[in-house]
């Protein structure tokens, strides 16, 4: 069994990014939180946490982070749920709750479009302070795998081992771009022969939704056709309305400017990218609300 203490500390170093932050957070000297990691080692009888900056969990390292993280939550919710109940008479519930940290994974698109609907409602309501992690929606899983969130929103179906996954909804993409730029770079329309020499806009290099849309529709994917990278929604869809290039946005983001004339659809059927709620099979309270209030939302803005 590992101490409780040691396990806290194991998070601590890992969300800090290092020892000497990690002691802050703590409370603690540095030296001290060195020796926590020591003795945890010594208990499993391998390296937990890698000799780097920043400092990354070992596979034996994950495995106990994520139970820490795990054993945090519930712990947490229980001693909400205690000062709730057993509150003094007259006294206010949430003022005498305490916070709960509640680390997520999700897609930039997701974020930027319809998941602060879903989850203001309850951050208004709970003393729950969250920690958005952004990545692609292909490897948000990767952070819920190694321990480092508690949920995530991803285009994966299967659920990682000792989490449970739910479909949210589909987020259709139009491949769009701006008038003049159709006339100038694709003037017979998104073809194989025109992809090899339109600039493109897209997320970032591990995004791989436009490779995948070109391969499906054109046959494949030209890999070395200028692209632009914007690793940010908000700027992606004005770069693409600026006439930079063409590229995949949601409609939800496209629609308006599809509208009004401002985009022109490159393509007839926009492409389906399903996502889906995974977090850990816990009897969290949270997790539960947090799921329930996604997929609320998720059929109101996805339908």
């Amino acid at each position: 069994m590992i101490e409780t203490k040691l396990l806290k500390t194991l998070a601590a170093v890992a969300d800090e990014g290092g020892f000497e932050r990690a002691a802050r957070r703590l409370n603690l000297t540095q030296s001290a939180v060195s020796q926590r990691i020591r003795q945890m080692e010594e208990a499993v009888g391998q390296p937990v946490l890698t000799r780097t900056q920043p400092p990354r969990p070992t596979g034996p390292g994950r495995a106990l982070l994520r139970h820490a993280r795990r054993v945090g939550l519930l712990e947490a919710e229980l001693t909400a749920d205690l000062a709730r109940q057993f509150a003094p008479a007259g006294a206010s519930n949430a003022a005498g709750a305490p916070w709960q940290t509640l680390a997520l994974a999700v897609n930039a698109d997701t974020l930027a479009t319809w998941f602060s609907k879903a989850v203001l409602p309850l951050l208004v309501a709970e003393r729950v302070a969250l920690d958005l992690r952004v990545d692609d929606q292909e490897r948000t899983l990767e952070l819920l795998r190694g321990g480092e969130v508690a949920g995530c929103v991803s285009t994966r179906k299967s659920p990682a081992q000792g989490c449970r996954a739910e479909f949210l909804g589909v987020m259709r993409y139009h491949c769009a771009c701006a008038p003049d730029f159709a006339a100038r770079w694709l003037p017979e329309g998104l073809t194989l022969k025109a992809a090899w020499s339109a600039p493109a806009v897209v997320f970032n290099r591990d995004d791989n939704v436009h490779d995948q849309f070109l391969n499906q529709n054109l046959g494949a994917s030209p890999d070395c056709a200028p692209r632009h990278h914007v690793p940010n929604s908000e700027p992606f869809v004005d770069f693409v309305l600026g006439g930079a290039g063409y590229g995949l946005i949601p409609h939800l983001q496209a629609g308006v400017h599809l509208a009004s004339g401002a985009l022109v659809d490159l393509w007839p059927e926009p492409m389906p990218v399903p996502l889906h709620w995974h977090c850990w099979n816990i009897p969290s309270r949270l997790l539960a609300r947090v799921g329930k209030a996604l997929k609320q939302a998720a059929r109101r803005e996805l339908a």
